[in-house]
């Protein structure tokens, strides 16, 4: 296929400005034409596989900047992998059930979900759900990323939900999955139990309340006559579950004598306490280890129940009063507390976090509102000793941003502590980047409690479990898991509401405690994180074209509580072993000041506005400039930034192409043994920026590339060998020997270059291969990525002209004092006088054309040991003395020479180009 002509580009000329929002739908759409995705994939077939699986974003609303950083980051790492020789295929993916879909089609179309058929709703999210995803997939495609998008993995898909179905009938075929009663994360506004990784901690201004329990069995050591237990909190709702106060054995506690009545508290913490109530007069009357103090008993401050003693590990002194309210209903160590002393539970606040018959008084209240009036009925009574307000760290649902609250219900759990173990020593073996991310996820697993994989939602992958009717025990078999799965992956999980549970059931089932064959279904989904955690099975064991364990996991640092934790336990608690060989992680995306970006504040930046102002490429390169393991930021100033530099690095390649327009490599290359030194020299150099390069890759450190290929092209090439060789490509004839091997050097120049930076400026690379001579490879995606050519190397050449070049920048600085000084205009203009120590001497002896090498007119080198004359300029090893130019200017290379006006056939010029227009251009223009 002719690129020139599909992307109807002229083949003259390779142009100046991108232009790259105009330009780049073009490629794409030529990229498409031509099946790029299904060509590379043919290419690689059969070569080593290198998987990178994608972790799914969710399909809900337009891609953020986040996205983009993402999915470009996934784009470099599996286009140079492709490059590097493996067969590196994407598949990209999305996470399409859950809460917030539903919630979205909830405001759109102001439903009262309860209302609407089950099957009616869900079909509802599944297309809101196709509908985003569509939208996202344009969207990342316009990123240039490359991947398989007609055949992408989608969480709600037959085959995907009948792959997760099978992942939890091995779990609860080893026992690890339970159903029980737990003090679990439960948010009001969602109306369902969430994960930790369903969390997020965000400030909240909370009552903060000191509550006097007073004693009534003080066992024979605490006093009963006005005596209380004095506890602390910041969640005054839950004092109506109030069961039990917990202390710990080992502390010292006190009583405190103040004001008439009698206060056990921590004796550590009593100073703090007593001035937070602002008692000064107060006094110890006596202490106790905690463990005396086991059989007291308090009454409850608004109830006619006990509250005793009891004693727990989780109590410390870092505040409060070491003397713990403990609500097994709303706690998760006061749940566990309540068990081993079998203090029952209590949980008077329903889905809706409103108050039930179960806190007489506070019937019909949510939670939240009800602090005021508890508080107010303990103060009412005297038991409030101190009220303040605190600001504090307070988790949240991640989804909807509100507060949650712990509530005792009854949910489906997989036991961490079935495999935690083996996950620890999986940990091991993954490679981490950066490093850190080992020890993370390690602390996170050591202390994760029991998932809990229950929600109370219907936009899901229903839990595949049925009840006896008879004695109401759970039937969960092969049998029953094979059926599902079956039945799933022909007809998809709403199946599973469509149908009655004798159609859902194997012939012959019955229940395996008592027998009885009468069942009612599970109405329960599975949380969305064992939806995406069961991906490494229904994606990565499904499809001929990927391979398990994948090689990399690449997503943002908060998927180490997400992903890459809930994906690690479905697979060790299957396979015994990591779905991931490394995990890669980046951070978040501030604006230019480091501010978290929000609506709110009004600095986010969209990633297809940017696209619409720069192009993508220049936001490929502005997350390739980024330290992105860590907070990245992104503004308009820093866009303009990375623009100056793709402008320059597109200059290199036009000047690059410009000077190429009539070489033939395979006619005009000029053999390397035949190569001057300073070609030579350009070519080491372009070796060791190829190995740097490869190796930045190798480690993900884009902004390696990015700070070696800016350098090398605005440094090495255009202000060092494109301003030497710039007189010989324009003055010298065309087929003269000097220009074809300046011109072999370019090509070689060229062709490593582009293929270097073809990762990252994906459409720019694409755009200029279509002008590289002598290649009939229709992309730089089709072709290998430079290696490191041994034989070019050549260190004592590096490291002479490493010093020469040292060398020129002396008399270059030299010239610009004189430009400063209105000596001369540009260095043309000048002539200068360079007066060298011992050891430079013979260095600057051996370069051929000083002055064309330093672009001035006429250079004279002296022998060590000349003196410089006054007015030189001095560096360590090298004086330079600066004279304007004497003579005219030749109108054909620019020079000044007292040689201009001496040929009467070409008086406008100097010897040279006279010479040259004489002997081959005035042929050459006879013949045409």
């Amino acid at each position: 296929m002719d690129y020139g002509k599909t992307l109807n580009l002229p083949k003259t000329d390779f142009p100046m400005r991108g232009q790259l929002p105009k330009r780049e739908p073009d490629i794409q759409k030529w990229w498409d034409d031509i099946d790029i995705y299904r060509q590379v994939q043919e290419r690689q077939k059969g070569k080593p596989k290198f998987v990178l699986h994608d972790g799914p974003p969710y399909a809900n609303g337009d891609i953020h900047i986040g996205h983009a950083l993402n999915k470009i980051l996934k784009d470099m790492i599996v286009r140079f992998r492709t490059m590097q020789g493996y067969d590196a295929p994407y598949v990209p993916g999305w996470d399409t059930h859950g809460l917030p879909i539903e919630q979205a089609i909830i405001k759109k179309e102001k439903l009262d979900r309860k209302n609407i058929p089950v099957n009616e709703f869900r079909k509802m999210c599944a297309e809101y759900a196709m509908k985003y995803l569509d939208i996202q997939r344009q969207q990342f495609k316009r990123l240039g990323v490359r991947g398989d998008w007609e055949d992408p993995y989608i969480s709600l898909k037959p085959e995907y939900e009948a792959a997760q179905i099978r992942v939890f009938g091995e779990m609860a075929k080893k026992g690890y999955i339970y159903r029980g009663m737990k003090s679990v994360y439960w948010s009001p506004s969602s109306e369902t139990a969430l994960a930790e990784a369903e969390i997020e901690y965000k400030d909240k201004r909370s009552p903060s309340i000191y509550v006097k329990f007073p004693v009534k069995n003080g066992n024979g050591v605490v006093p009963e006559r006005d005596a209380f237990v004095v506890i602390w909190t910041t969640t005054p709702w839950t004092i109506p579950a109030n069961l039990a106060i917990a202390l710990h054995e080992d502390f010292t506690y006190a009583l405190v004598r103040a004001g008439g009545e009698q206060l056990v508290m921590a004796r550590e913490l009593v100073e703090q306490v007593m001035a937070k109530a602002e008692i000064t007069d107060y006094d110890i009357v006596r202490t106790w280890k905690g463990s005396e103090l086991a059989g007291v008993v308090c009454r409850h401050p608004l109830y006619d129940r006990e509250s005793p003693i009891i004693f727990g590990d989780h109590v410390t002194l870092d505040s409060g009063t070491g003397c713990v309210h403990t609500a097994p209903g709303h706690g998760e160590e006061d749940f566990e507390l309540g068990k081993k002393y079998n203090l029952g539970v209590l949980c008077p606040v329903n889905e809706k976090g409103v108050f039930t018959e179960g806190a007489p008084g506070f019937e019909g209240l949510f939670y939240d509102k009800a602090n005021k009036p508890i508080t107010a009925k303990l103060d009412e009574k005297g038991y409030v000793l101190k009220l303040e307000f605190i600001t504090h760290q307070y988790p949240h649902d991640w989804r909807t941003k509100q507060p949650v609250i712990f509530r005792a219900t009854e949910q489906w759990f997989a036991s961490i502590d079935g495999f935690r173990h083996k996950m620890l020593e999986e940990i091991k073996n993954v490679k981490w980047i950066p490093h850190w991310g080992e020890v993370r996820l390690h602390n996170m697993i050591a202390e994760r409690s029991d998932w809990c994989i229950s929600r109370q939602r219907v936009w899901g992958v229903p839990l595949p479990i049925f009840y006896c009717n008879q004695c109401g025990h759970e039937l969960i078999t092969d049998e029953t898991i094979d059926r599902i799965a079956e039945l799933f992956a022909r007809e998809g999980s709403s199946a599973w509401y469509e149908k009655t549970e004798e159609e859902l059931l194997p012939d012959g089932a019955a229940c395996t405690k008592c027998g009885h064959d009468s069942f009612t279904k599970e109405t329960d989904t599975m949380d969305v994180w064992f939806d995406s955690g069961s991906s490494h099975v229904a994606v990565l064991q499904q499809r001929e074209d990927l391979k398990w364990p994948a090689d990399l996991y690449l997503e943002g640092s908060d998927q180490y509580r997400g992903w890459f934790n809930s994906s690690l336990s479905t697979s060790v608690a299957v396979y015994g072993q990591a779905p991931y060989k490394q995990v890669l992680s980046h951070g978040f995306t501030l604006d230019g000041e480091g501010q978290k970006m929000s609506k709110s504040l009004g600095n986010t930046v969209a990633p297809q506005d940017i696209m619409k102002q720069y192009g993508a490429d220049i936001l490929r390169l502005w997350v390739s400039s980024t330290d992105y393991q860590a907070d990245v930021r992104i503004s308009d100033d820093i866009l303009k930034q990375i623009s100056e530099v793709y402008r320059k690095i597109r200059n290199t390649m036009r000047f690059l192409l410009g000077n190429l327009n009539d070489f033939d490599p395979a006619r005009h290359r000029v053999p390397y043994a035949e190569l001057e030194e300073l070609e030579r020299y350009v070519l080491a150099k372009t070796q060791r920026l190829i190995g740097h390069v490869r190796e930045a890759y190798d480690t993900y450190a884009f902004n390696n590339v990015y700070q070696a290929v800016h350098n090398y092209c605005t440094v090495f090439l255009s202000q060092f060998y494109f301003d030497i060789r710039k007189d010989r490509l324009y003055t010298e004839y065309r087929d003269a020997a000097v220009r074809r091997a300046t011109q072999t050097v370019l090509y070689d120049v060229l062709t490593a270059l582009v293929r270097l930076i073809a990762p990252v400026l994906a459409h720019t690379a694409d755009e200029v291969w279509q002008y590289v001579p002598g290649t009939d490879v229709v992309s730089v995606q089709l072709t290998d990525f430079p290696q490191v050519d041994e034989a070019r190397l050549d260190e004592d050449l590096e490291r002479k002209w490493d010093k020469l070049s040292e060398l020129r920048d002396n008399v270059l600085k030299a010239l610009e004092e004189a430009r400063q000084a209105k000596l001369i205009g540009n260095s043309l203009g000048a002539s200068v006088e360079l007066f060298p120590n011992e050891s430079s001497y013979p260095l600057l002896k051996q370069v051929d054309r000083l002055d064309h090498w330093l672009i001035v007119s006429d250079v004279t080198l002296h022998e060590p040991g000349v003196a410089s004359p006054e007015g030189a300029v001095q560096f360590d090893d090298l004086h330079v003395k600066v004279h304007k130019a004497e003579g005219s200017k030749c109108e054909r290379c620019w020079t000044i020479s007292p040689q201009v006006g001496q040929d009467k056939e070409y008086p406008d010029l100097c010897r040279r180009c006279a010479t040259t227009v004489r002997e081959h251009y005035a042929d050459a223009m006879a013949n045409d």
